[in-house]
């Protein structure tokens, strides 16, 4: 134990003094030497005093620890440990018990402790310390000890310089760290090559007593769980003294770092006796960033984005350059109503040769020409006609109940068969869609928002930094968020979202003055403009934002759905809006789907808490997700014609048994069957993969799902439009493109796993990384930049896909 240590001789007048101090406090002191092995025994009738003095040097910090064993194993008549200093009292037994769960008992008969330092001022120069260590026992027979006093000379860590040592439940270690003059803010690095014993990394004002044992580590300062690696920013300007403690506690069992737990015992309470659970650890305590970075990074996310507004104000200006200089050469019409030039001569051509949709002859389209003519009779009002009454479950196109039945049935179908219900009261049901959304919004997002500031003032309050979930490689504080660059990294899905609105509000805007110049093209040509869908899915992106940076003011298992949630949303109203595009009037009202929107989020918070272990809940899980495949795939098969009710069961029999086992007869519609048939084993891959494998992130595997069955119908949405002979023109396809080439580069981001809150905060933080970005973000970071823009480029992809088609007349326009 005295290996190393140097031996300090006592001046003579303070050991005098030394002496004189123990006679009047009624004891026979005997002297003590730093570095040297005192054996003796005690018993209820004797007990025995040393006493240490040293002189400490202006400015410097003199640490003494002592060392202490005894053989005895004696539960009732322990060994005590008393030491007296100048300004405190710190007191131990032997053997030294610590208590685990189910009663279990760990005792240790050897123990070290550090004593707190003391440090003079300038002012009074060097002064003597006096330390008395008592040994006692109330046991009737002699009890045998040894005591070892040192000076530690490797106290204080210094900046950028690592420190190894080793610690155990018995023998916990600190250490003092002054800031440099120049430093505001430093990290504290912690290593070790193994993860178990699991142990506590504290940090602590300079106060006695220092909290050093595994019941009261937590009673002070700013504490980590930590296995192989903890990470903890301290500011300057949280230690008035500029200086701090840094304790490492081992614990003695390992199940709060997702160890084994031990099993409960019965009867007899469980002794274990000297457990060598000894760990070696590295510190190292780096400066952190300076303030200019903060501004540098502030400035970076701002700019990054805000160079997208200057892009689409480049884009419109030279659009609107060529559209004045065509419309005053008398070729083209002014606009459109959607942005997008369009030519003055209405075309007349039929569906391009080669094309599917060119079986069927003119006159089973004439139909639809004729059906919607009755349109074009329609005053040109604006969208927000209070007089229209809402459009719910009465159909209000002319003899709709003779004829939308016939109509759908028809084998091939045009855009104007699904688009003769009155333009005012559809548009109108569409914004449904943004009023709920933004009600959703507001009425979600102040209760999160209450919420995280709870969070984060607790954190802030008991220092339990275990309470979330940070990449505390690369965490930097500012004011009370513990890691703003998490917050300030959503700072895009904000600033895309408010521009994807700004675009569909400049498109809607012209789509209205050409309504009010009764422009022809607005009534009978192009994809029907109704701009709901769009307006709540850039709400939906900005809310995106709003909530995921209020998980990331303190990411845990608590509040992972408001990081989710929305990213639901956007996926199914990017499938309704793709839908609604050649179906607008057969989509699905905002009500239904809102509600369905919350039980995916519901069966989202059952899968975290049950699916993890609980086969039954996998089960119906993966019986819901076939059902409603194949509930789905029929309303869209029969574009809403197969009602659900109880005999549904008794019809899809029915039709069963008449297509595919009397008569195997070709699918009525081939194209859309395709498309069912591969989503479904897509989704039935899906059900049997979570049956079989269960994964643990089950928020991500639900995105998942929504993720590939987007993706699937996108595609097959872009082959058929390329099939009938349509034209993808330069904006759009540079979107595709680009939303391609910046979801590939997130994606990478997002499988960089800096953390989980799936597992114990200490085996979590064995993920963590340093920042990769300006020295300020991480790899999640980097995500939520690009995520935001892969959004916003998916959402232009779906804005601007069909913008060949506004100078298609309608009933030339396939439905597909």
């Amino acid at each position: 134990m005295a290996g190393g240590a140097a031996v300090f001789p006592v001046p003579g007048a303070l050991l005098c003094a030394l002496l004189w101090a123990a006679a009047a406090a009624g004891g026979s002191p005997e002297p003590g030497t730093f570095g040297r092995v005192y054996r003796g025994a005690v018993n209820i009738n004797a007990e025995r005093v040393y006493a240490f003095a040293y002189r400490s040097q202006p400015g410097q910090v003199d640490a003494v620890r002592v060392y202490v064993n005894s053989s005895s194993e004696n539960l009732q008549y322990p060994v005590l440990f008393v030491v007296r200093q100048q300004k405190g009292v710190l007191s131990w037994q032997v053997p030294l018990i610590f208590r685990g769960l189910y009663q279990r008992t760990y005792n240790y008969q050897e123990v070290s402790r550090t004593l707190c330092p003391s440090e003079p001022t300038p002012e009074t120069g060097p002064s003597d310390q006096i330390i008395f260590v008592d040994v006692a026992s109330m046991a009737p027979f002699n009890i045998a000890y040894e005591l070892l006093v040192t000076r530690l000379e490797n106290f204080q860590l210094e900046t950028n310089k690592a420190f190894n040592f080793t610690a155990s439940p018995s023998q916990p270690q600190y250490f003092l760290y002054k800031f440099p003059p120049d430093v505001d803010s430093v990290i504290i690095k912690v290593v070790s090559d193994a993860a178990y014993p699991c142990s506590v990394v504290s940090v602590q004002d300079i106060v006695c007593p220092v909290y050093d044992l595994d019941h009261n580590v937590e009673f002070d300062g700013v504490y980590q769980s930590m296995t192989k690696q903890a990470a903890i920013t301290v500011q300057r300007k949280d230690f008035p003294g500029e200086q701090f403690f840094v304790v490492f506690v081992i614990k003695p069992e390992d199940y709060a770092c997702g160890g084994s737990v031990p099993s409960s015992t019965h009867g007899n309470v469980n002794r274990t006796w000297n457990l060598q659970r000894t760990k070696n650890l590295q510190v190292m305590i780096e400066p952190s960033i300076k303030k200019s970075v903060y501004v540098q990074a502030m400035f970076f996310s701002f700019l990054s984005f805000l160079s997208f507004y200057l892009g689409s104000v480049v884009v419109a200006f030279v659009h609107y350059i060529r559209v004045w200089r065509k419309s005053s050469a008398g070729r083209l019409s002014p606009d459109d109503g959607s942005g997008i030039m369009t030519s003055s001569h209405p075309i007349t051509a039929s569906t391009p040769e080669g094309s599917s949709y060119g079986a069927i002859d003119e006159s089973s389209s004439s139909g639809g020409r004729q059906l919607s003519s009755p349109e074009r009779g329609l005053p040109p009002a604006s969208d927000t006609d209070s007089s229209v009454e809402e459009d719910s479950d009465f159909d209000t196109m002319p003899e709709i109940e003779s004829d939308k039945n016939v109509i759908r049935t028809k084998v091939f179908l045009y855009l104007s068969d699904l688009s003769r219900k009155d333009r005012r009261i559809v548009s109108k049901k569409y914004k449904i869609y943004f009023w709920n959304i933004l009600t959703i919004a507001v009425f979600y997002a102040l209760p999160v928002i209450q919420l995280v500031i709870t969070y984060q003032t607790v954190v802030n309050v008991t220092g339990n930094q275990d309470i979330c979930y940070y990449n505390f490689l690369c965490a930097h504080p500012l004011g009370v968020l513990s890691a703003f660059n998490n917050v300030l990294s959503n700072v895009g899905h904000l600033l895309l979202g408010f521009l994807f609105l700004l675009i569909v509000l400049r498109r809607n805007i012209l789509h209205r003055r050409a309504m009010e110049r009764k422009d022809v093209y607005t009534l009978d040509y192009g994809i029907p403009k109704h701009f709901g869908l769009f307006y709540a899915m850039g709400i939906a992106l900005m809310m995106e934002g709003v909530l995921s940076a209020c998980y990331h003011v303190c990411p845990n298992y608590s509040n992972f759905q408001f990081d989710t949630s929305f990213m639901y949303m956007i996926a199914g109203l990017c499938m309704l809006k793709l839908y609604q595009t050649r179906h607008p009037d057969i989509n699905a009202s905002a009500y239904s789907a809102y509600a369905s929107f919350a039980v995916v989020i519901c069966l989202a918070v059952l899968g975290v808490v049950f699916g993890k272990n609980d086969m039954w809940f996998w089960v119906i899980f993966s019986m819901i997700h076939i059902l409603a495949s194949l509930a789905l795939s029929t309303q869209i098969y029969y574009m809403g014609r197969f009602k659900m009710d109880l005999g549904m069961f008794r019809r899809a029999a029915m039709v069963l048994y008449t297509d595919c086992i009397q008569q195997c007869s070709r699918p009525m519609y081939m194209d859309r069957m395709v498309l069912l048939i591969v989503g479904n084993l897509v989704n039935w891959s899906f059900a049997v993969f979570g049956l079989l494998y269960r994964p643990r992130d089950f928020a991500s595997y639900i995105l998942g799902i929504f993720i590939c069955n987007l993706l699937l119908y996108l595609a097959f949405y872009i082959i058929m439009k390329l099939r009938s002979s349509e034209k993808l023109l330069p904006i759009p396809l540079f979107c595709i493109v680009a939303t391609a080439v910046v979801w590939a580069a997130a994606l990478y981001f997002f499988f960089q796993n800096l953390s989980s809150w799936e597992e114990t905060p200490a085996e979590s933080r064995e993920k963590n990384r340093p920042c990769i970005l300006l020295g300020f973000f991480d790899d999640h970071d980097v995500w939520h930049f690009l995520s935001a823009a892969a959004l916003f480029f998916s959402f232009l992809v779906l804005l601007t896909l069909d913008d060949d088609l506004d100078t298609v007349r309608r009933d030339k326009i396939p439905v597909f």
